[in-house]
Parts: C-alpha cells; sequence; structure tokens
C-alpha cells in the first residue's frame, strides 16, 4: 500500500516501514505517506480479541487425568511488540495458556479443581500476563468451558455425591427428630404445669368455698340462737319451749321405731298413747322446774339433754297417775 493520503480506522494501529525499517504507528483518522519510501507492514487489532483454548489432556495432584478447554480474553496494548515480538500472538498465547493450565492443575487435587474454578482462572491470567508482557499483549481473562473426567472417576464421585447426601439426610431426619422430641417434651411440661395450675386454683377456690359455707353456716347458726334466746325471752316462750322438746320426744321413738335395729321400749308397751302422754309429762315437768319469762340463753342445750335412754324416766309422770 504506496497511497499518499490514508484514514486509519478506529480501534486500528497499522505500523508504517520505511526503506524496510520500523518508522511509525499511524493512528486512527488522516495519515499521509512518503510513496515508495513508506509501506503498510502490520494492522493489530486494539479490540478484545476471543480465542478458544484447544482441550487437552492435565493430570492433577491426585493422579487423576482431565480433559480440560477454556476461553481467553486479550487484547493488544503495544502494537510495536506486537508486531516484532512474536510470529504469531494469538498462537502463542494459547500455547501458553494451555502449558500454565497444565501447570497449575498440577498442584491442585480433584476436589479443589472444582471448588476453586475462579482462583484457577484468576492464577492462569497472572501467568499468562507475565509471560506475554513481551508481547504486547494482555490477558484480561481466562474462563474453564469443560472438565471431563474418566468414566470410573464420575461414576466414584457420584458415589460420594450420593452418600454425601444420604449424610445429610440422615443428619437432617435426626435433627427434626430432636427437635420434635424436645417440642413434645415441652409441650407435656407446659401442660402439666398448667394442669397442675389449673388444680392448686380448684382447690384454692374449693376452699374458699367451704370456707365462706362454713362462716355462713355459723352465722346463720348464731343467729337462729340469738332468735330462740330471744323468743324465749318473751311472755310463755318457756311453754313454748317445753312443747318443742314433747314433739321431738315423740318423733325420736317414732324414727327409732323405723330406722333402728335398736328397739328401746317404753315404760308402757300396752298402750300407744302412753308416748303421748309420756311427752306431755315431760311438758309440764318443764314447766314446773323452770320459772315462768325467764329469759335463759342455756334453755336449747336442756331441750336435748331429755331424750328418751331407757325404759326409766324418773322425772316424768306415768300416765295412769303412778
Amino acid at each position: 500500500m504506496n497511497t499518499l493520503i490514508l484514514f486509519v480506522p478506529q480501534q486500528e494501529a497499522w505500523v508504517v516501514e520505511r526503506m524496510g525499517k520500523f518508522h511509525r504507528i499511524l493512528e486512527p483518522g488522516l495519515n499521509f505517506l512518503i510513496p515508495f519510501l513508506d509501506r503498510i507492514r502490520y494492522v493489530q487489532s486494539l479490540k478484545e480479541i476471543v480465542i478458544n483454548v484447544p482441550e487437552q489432556t492435565a493430570i492433577t495432584l491426585d493422579n487423576v487425568t482431565l480433559q480440560i478447554d477454556g476461553v481467553l480474553y486479550l487484547r493488544i496494548v503495544d502494537p510495536y511488540k506486537a508486531s516484532y515480538g512474536v510470529e504469531d500472538p494469538e498462537y502463542a498465547v494459547t500455547q501458553l495458556a494451555q502449558t500454565t493450565m497444565r501447570s497449575e492443575l498440577g498442584k491442585m487435587s480433584l476436589d479443589n479443581v472444582f471448588r476453586e474454578r475462579e482462583s484457577l482462572n484468576s492464577s492462569i491470567v497472572d501467568a499468562i500476563n507475565q509471560a506475554s508482557d513481551y508481547w504486547g499483549i494482555q490477558c484480561l481473562r481466562y474462563e474453564i468451558k469443560d472438565i471431563s473426567v474418566p468414566p470410573r472417576v464420575k461414576e466414584s464421585m457420584q458415589m460420594q455425591v450420593e452418600a454425601e447426601r444420604r449424610k445429610r439426610a440422615t443428619v437432617l431426619d435426626s435433627e427434626g427428630n430432636r427437635e420434635s422430641a424436645i417440642n413434645m417434651a415441652e409441650g407435656r411440661k407446659q401442660a402439666q404445669i398448667l394442669a397442675s395450675e389449673a388444680e392448686k386454683a380448684e382447690q384454692i377456690n374449693q376452699a374458699a368455698g367451704e370456707a365462706r359455707a362454713i362462716l355462713v353456716k355459723a352465722q346463720a347458726k348464731a343467729e337462729a340462737i340469738r332468735l330462740v334466746a330471744a323468743a324465749l325471752a318473751e311472755q310463755n316462750g318457756s311453754s313454748a319451749a317445753s312443747l318443742a322438746v314433747a314433739e321431738q320426744y315423740v318423733s325420736a321413738f317414732s324414727k327409732l321405731a323405723k330406722e333402728s335395729t335398736t328397739v328401746l321400749l317404753p315404760s308402757s308397751t300396752g298402750d300407744v298413747t302412753s308416748m303421748v302422754a309420756q311427752a306431755m309429762g315431760i311438758y309440764g315437768s318443764l314447766s314446773r322446774h323452770q320459772p315462768a319469762g325467764a329469759a335463759d340463753a342455756d334453755a336449747a342445750p336442756s331441750l336435748q339433754a331429755q331424750q328418751p335412754s331407757g325404759t326409766e324416766h324418773p322425772e316424768l309422770e306415768r300416765p295412769d297417775g303412778s
């Protein structure tokens, strides 16, 4: 190309030689050349270049053979070095990437190869940049495309993965059972606590109710005693009390005849009306021995002392006048 006027495209660098010797690099835009003296020797693209690294065989630290390939991203940063430093920059970088890959894989075990792909890519990029600096090329990044392992190794890896999954499932199952047992025990504990608290509250309420009932009964009994005492203090109160004693005497004999297995015979068994006569005798006796109009509060206990206790009542008058 020996034209006088040249237009260099954007993101390209043209290397000009004058009389077979490097002269200068044309920048994008309008440029002028001297015909027959200047000549465009190399045209370098400054764009990012993508290169497929062919599949290769590598051996890991634990002696596992792998088939691995990748993708290399690079860019020319110095057109002069890229033109005169190496014959074929792309081929040189590709070979360097393959050798670096084999070297890095030899330092790692198979498990680390799969776990540390990012660090492996970074190591390859650093190694390529150190060597390609003299070629005017910068490696931007390297990505591993595919890693192939032998069938037997793949089967063993699959078995290992399955065993690991079963182990995790067993651990999770045991943890679930443990949590379930803890929750059930905690639930039973809370239920027992609530039941004991409920029983305690019930006992407290029952005791309070019984105490209240006893208090009410005592108040009622005291009020009844006060009323009886007041009634006895009134006119003819003693006569009414004597009549009540006689009625209780008759009622006691009637209950003993119906319910009790003990037989208490009155002094006169030939006539049924003798008990009535005895009761009236008690009434008369109480009327004679207790002054009329006396307001004695001990009248009630004396009434209970007059219950029948046998066949003899020396203080009672016989119905036949004896």
